[in-house]
């Protein structure tokens, strides 16, 4: 399941796979050793590019963590490291993940687009801006701020106005926060890599 934005800046399978790999190889070397993996060196110059990135971690297909970056502001191997260590440890919502626990989980490595204000004339008009499958979400509103990937809309099998609502209460905001004047409503798209595709 790959979902691309613009042409230029896709990556190919190859590149996916490595970086899926190096994200469960800095998990492990984190885990075993409590040491973060250096950036490797001779790298396709296109992983160096700032980019953001998630890391999402299952175990018997339910999730077991989830961090990343949404904005493009470091290197792209940089930020998938830091976010597969902290997908591991740091995800509040789970309780740091156990070395025994390595050969259980399935890595799975989101690499985003840029977040593109959608500009709409009244809030309703968001329906018709947001692609199920393609698009993934984030909603802001003061300090308040929610994401959601794209691939969570469909397996929730979400409508675009649950996917709106489900971002704002993501973002710790009433489900109906899509329809204010006051919200800022980004879009973006991501290509997905799984161990084993």
């Amino acid at each position: 399941m790959i979902h691309k934005g613009g042409d230029s800046e896709g990556l190919s399978r190859q590149d996916g796979n490595f970086l899926v790999e190096l994200a469960r190889e800095a998990i492990k070397l984190y885990l075993t050793e409590g040491k973060v993996m250096k950036v490797p060196e001779n790298i396709n110059p296109i992983l160096k590019e700032d980019r953001g990135v998630f890391v999402t971690l299952t175990r018997d297909r339910d999730l077991r963590g989830c961090i990343g970056y949404p904005e493009p502001i470091m290197p792209l191997v940089n930020a998938l490291i830091d976010a597969a260590i902290s997908a591991a440890t740091r995800d509040p919502r789970f309780p740091p993940l156990k070395s025994e626990e390595l050969a259980k989980i399935q890595v799975e490595v989101s690499v985003l687009t840029k977040p593109e204000l959608v500009e709409v004339e009244k809030p309703s008009d968001y329906i018709q801006n947001v692609n199920i499958g393609e698009d993934g979400l984030i909603v802001e509103m003061g300090p308040y701020r929610g994401l959601l990937l794209p691939q969570v809309a469909t397996e929730w099998h979400w409508d675009v106005e649950e996917f709106l609502s489900n971002t704002c209460m993501k973002a710790g905001l009433p489900v109906d926060c899509w329809l204010s004047e006051d919200v800022k409503i980004y879009k973006f798209q991501s290509q997905i890599f799984q161990e084993g595709d």
